[in-house]
């Protein structure tokens, strides 16, 4: 299996077998804690070998830097088939958050793991915009 895009954007959708990603980003900047941020979605498209036909076991934590939990993780099922054509499938994951709520600034991790593994992180900086003094 291989991860091809594993993204924290502003927004995803998938059709017909396309992943659409628009806005992707690592960065958020905010003026006081709770850093509130109104919406995001995390979005992931995995190849899978015909050999790896069948089901799978997908896992999304959202982590801070000391690896307590952000979010609940997120946890479930995917079936992949390669539809005896002896070639790759592909898994698409769309996964919407809306009205995060970030206690501190700092850094955070989001992490994908397949069959128990981690496969593929993405990081998350929450940084304090400082005010231009004029």
């Amino acid at each position: 299996m291989n991860v091809e895009i594993f993204s924290l954007c502003d927004a995803a959708t998938q059709h017909a077998g396309k992943l659409n990603i628009l806005g992707a980003f690592d960065t958020i900047w905010g003026v006081h804690e709770p850093i509130k941020f109104a919406g995001c979605c995390i979005a992931a498209r995995v190849r899978f070998d015909s050999i790896e036909s069948g089901t799978h076991k997908i896992r999304l934590d959202f982590i801070d830097a000391d690896g307590k939990p952000v979010l609940p993780k997120i946890e479930g099922d995917i079936s992949v088939n390669s539809q005896d054509s002896g070639k790759s499938a592909i898994s698409n994951f769309v996964m919407n958050i809306r009205n995060l709520e970030l206690k501190t600034f700092g850094d955070y991790q989001i992490r994908l793991a397949i069959d128990g593994r981690t496969e593929s992180t993405v990081p998350l900086y929450v940084v304090k915009k400082t005010q231009n003094k004029s």
